[in-house]
């Protein structure tokens, strides 16, 4: 691989990176926006903010699972990691555009197993791994419905007596802490994918060795700039999606969403499970929804969301075969 293939790929890398936190603006910081808490444009900078912040806090193992865990390191060459990026942008985009909440997580992972299947068949993926992700796709909404839920029944519990102007003011100032919170765990989870992916392809190019603890600080640092990037800019189209058209949130909905889902995000990345920070949001704003009464949500619209979900990960793996068949002529 020449020096040019190798810087192209970093760049790939990172604008799949930014293009994950431009698409998953909207898991940070659409309930914060649809509840009027923050105007857009405050909101994404919050929300970039608090992405970039997880940094200092959670180590690389989901990092660690992305880069070693999916499919087996030593099939992995620079074709694969190309494929891999291509399918996970083209599919990012595709529904960015159609304003559908997918998931950067699974498409990434979708990619990686249909550039590896198409070089080497079934052989060289890593099923503990595969079957861990696609476990979560499962348990990550809903263990976001469940806490998203309770904390709204525990919420309305608790303030029942409350006058309910008193309640909005008291959860306009909390949904503050609640949204910052959230966008760590999605700076955590999401970030570090893109962290593996690099990785990954430093070991295969032989920049650095397969035993290495860790890829180097400018790449880890390049990539929560990337992704904070992403957010600052946002992606309104599935703000619209996830904050207005599935459930009416009020602050205090906001606030039982976003905590459900941040609790879902910091018990997967401390287990280093890569999971879709789409999915654990948007459980948890139709747990909150449910909370209320069921007809709250719009269930033909979330039907959509899982179908999509659905689809990610064969859709971006087809489109990761097709980019490493043309990799291999032009790379």
């Amino acid at each position: 691989m020449s020096f040019q293939v190798f810087v192209l790929l970093i760049v790939l890398a990172l604008a799949f990176d930014f293009m994950n936190g431009f698409h998953d603006a909207a898991n940070s910081i659409a309930t914060v926006v649809s509840t009027g808490v923050l105007k857009p444009h405050h909101a994404v900078a919050f929300a970039a903010f608090f992405n970039f912040l997880a940094l200092l806090i959670f180590h690389l193992k989901v990092a660690a699972t992305i880069g070693k865990g999916i499919v087996d390191p030593g099939v992995v060459d620079h074709y694969i990691i190309f494929g891999a990026l291509m399918g996970a942008l083209f599919w990012n985009i595709i529904t960015w555009y159609y304003g559908i909440p997918s998931s950067s997580s699974h498409a990434l992972i979708g990619g990686l197993i249909g550039a590896v299947v198409a070089k080497v068949g079934t052989g060289g993926l890593i099923g503990a791994g595969i079957g861990k992700t696609l476990l979560f796709i499962v348990v990550s909404p809903a263990l976001g419905f469940l806490l998203g839920g309770l904390l709204m029944l525990l919420v309305s519990w608790l303030l029942f007596r409350t006058p309910p102007s008193r309640v909005d003011r008291w959860f306009r100032r909390l949904q503050l802490l609640s949204a910052g919170y959230y966008s760590l765990g999605h700076g955590a989870n999401d970030a570090q994918k893109t962290i593996g992916i690099i990785w990954l392809l430093m070991i295969s190019s032989g920049h650095l060795p397969a035993d290495a603890p860790r890829p180097p600080d400018w790449v880890i640092l390049s990539c929560y700039v990337a992704m904070g990037l992403g957010t600052l800019f946002g992606g309104w189209r599935i703000v619209k999606t996830m904050g207005q058209r599935l459930t009416k949130l009020k602050p205090v909905g906001g606030f039982c969403a976003e905590t459900g889902g941040a609790i879902t995000l910091t018990i997967a990345s401390l287990a280093g499970i890569p999971v879709s920070t789409t999915h654990t949001i948007t459980g948890a704003i139709v747990g909150v929804g449910s909370s209320h009464k069921l007809s709250a949500v719009r269930w033909g619209l979330a039907g959509n969301i899982v179908w999509a979900w659905i689809l990610t990960i064969p859709c971006s793996a087809f489109m990761a075969a097709i980019a490493w068949v043309i990799g291999q002529e032009y790379l």
